[in-house]
């Protein structure tokens, strides 16, 4: 990827310097929130709020236009009324100012003048050497300077990238991923994308050493075949999932008005995405579902699954699995055997999955059973139970087996080099063995159906990584 994209996207995603023009007072308004939010996060940079009618804005020095600001600015966030965005852009040209991002709405989205306007503020950014966001966004999120524009309330850091063509439900999504526990390195509300394209974000990404796996949520594309064709490039390091919405005649109504896209064929779309390798999310929940294993579990190697789950549980994940393309093979004979000494004696013979049929059991008994599939050749990943305390009631031995348990699933990936999934039950905060894997980056779900899921984007991503090597991409499912 090229280094000027990297050069000028680092004024917006790792700023020393920001400015807030069009700041408020008010705290029901963006000109507030643009402020107080890095002032209350973590944002490690200095803050110039901007606005000629006020001396003071959150406790800090206003200035009445940006040019009146001491020192270099890297980075302003713009939230004036739209009639006053294309001088406070002649403005921060300069000033020297090389990044902004553009909350304001009232652009091409509203129709012919706004498009002119939009026209016009380009032109401006373009002869004053300005990248920016938007117009008609939510803002950003940066882990690499604490920046949080968009978030009252910072994310969890993490490997996670997201790019959303929406503001509002985007920031919702990104809300209900930090509710699972996932973390990110950026989230970025790209709005009209009048400069800055998906193309830019995802070029710039790819060398982004904060980012592991990057997560679009899209309603259509301005640079279509560039996306694609930086997208190719880029899944050969890094995974890419993403959702596309526009698939119905309505909502293709719907993406006109909200960020002045056109949606496209959603068949030609698929296409795209099996030649680029970019893997395709149907659930706007899965998309993180999947990032999460995709940035802590290793590759496997093919498609076959062990599944340790009671009952119900295990023929649900099977289930799954396989429709998703997986494979959930039967044990051969020895295997079955020397599994079998490891379950309760009511137990079935386990034949893949393995039922403990709600036997009485300590912490480690599933753990140990788990690490024996791991050395099984014919097996490339395990989707078992996460590990729970049970030495409740001062229960030394139970309490010895449960930090022993959570031990071995933790060290599976690393030691055999085999992703292992875990499905919630009775989950809860503060649980010993819960804690120590969740120190091992293993990822957790709440369902069978997120469980496979997420094993899926494991193997398809293996898939799309071999194919790259030896064959067109997009001519196989997974494994």
């Amino acid at each position: 990827m090229t280094k000027e994209i990297i050069r000028q996207l680092d004024y917006i995603f790792k700023p020393k310097s920001i400015a807030i023009v069009g700041a408020s007072n008010g705290p029901g308004k963006w000109g507030y929130r643009m402020v107080n939010n890095p002032l209350t996060t973590g944002y490690r940079g200095a803050i110039y709020p901007v606005n000629p009618t006020e001396k003071q804005i959150c406790g800090l020095p206003a200035y009445a236009n940006v040019r009146d600001i001491p020192g270099d600015v890297d980075m302003a966030v713009m939230v004036a009324p739209a009639q006053y965005v294309p001088q406070a852009m002649r403005d921060c040209a300069a000033k020297g100012i090389k990044g902004v991002v553009m909350i304001t709405a009232g652009f091409a989205e509203t129709g012919a003048e706004g498009k002119a306007l939009q026209e016009e503020v380009v032109k401006i950014a373009q002869a004053g050497g300005i990248r920016f966001v938007g117009p008609n966004g939510m803002g950003i999120y940066t882990s690499a300077v604490n920046l949080s524009l968009s978030f009252d309330a910072a994310p969890r850091k993490g490997k996670i990238a997201f790019v959303s063509q929406s503001g509002t439900f985007g920031g919702m999504l990104a809300g209900m991923a930090a509710a699972k526990g996932y973390g990110l390195s950026k989230f970025v509300s790209i709005g009209n994308q009048a400069d800055l394209k998906a193309a830019d974000y995802l070029e710039y990404l790819a060398d982004d050493p904060d980012t592991g796996a990057i997560v679009f949520y899209m309603e259509g594309f301005k640079d279509g075949r560039r996306f694609f064709e930086i997208a190719r490039e880029v899944v050969k390091n890094k995974p890419i999932i993403i959702y596309k919405s526009g698939r119905t005649e309505a909502a293709t109504r719907a993406t006109m008005s909200h960020t002045s896209s056109i949606a496209g064929s959603d068949r030609v779309f698929e296409a795209m995405c099996k030649q680029a390798g970019i893997i395709r999310s149907y659930e706007t929940g899965q998309m993180f579902d999947m990032a999460e294993a995709l940035v802590s579990m290793p590759l496997p190697q093919g498609n076959r699954i062990a599944i340790i789950g009671s009952g119900g549980q295990g023929v649900t994940i099977s289930d799954n699995c396989e429709l998703l393309g997986l494979k959930v093979p039967e044990f051969d004979e020895e295997t079955k055997i020397q599994l079998k000494k490891s379950l309760p004696a009511h137990a079935p013979m386990p034949s893949n999955p393995v039922d403990f049929a709600g036997g009485t059991r300590t912490a480690d008994d599933e753990a140990k059973v788990a690490e024996a599939l791991a050395q099984i050749p014919y097996i490339d990943g395990i989707i078992t139970n996460m590990p729970m305390y049970r030495g409740w009631g001062g229960n030394v031995a139970a309490a010895h087996a449960s930090i022993e348990g959570a031990e071995i699933v933790a060290g599976i990936p690393k030691k055999y080099g085999k992703p292992v999934i875990t499905l919630r039950w009775r989950a809860g905060n503060g649980d010993i063995a819960q804690d120590i894997v969740r120190a091992a980056r293993i990822p957790a779900y709440d369902t069978p159906e997120q469980a496979a899921r997420a094993m899926y984007a494991l193997v398809e991503y293996a898939r799309i990584r071999r194919a790259l090597e030896s064959e067109p991409i997009g001519q196989k499912t997974a494994g």
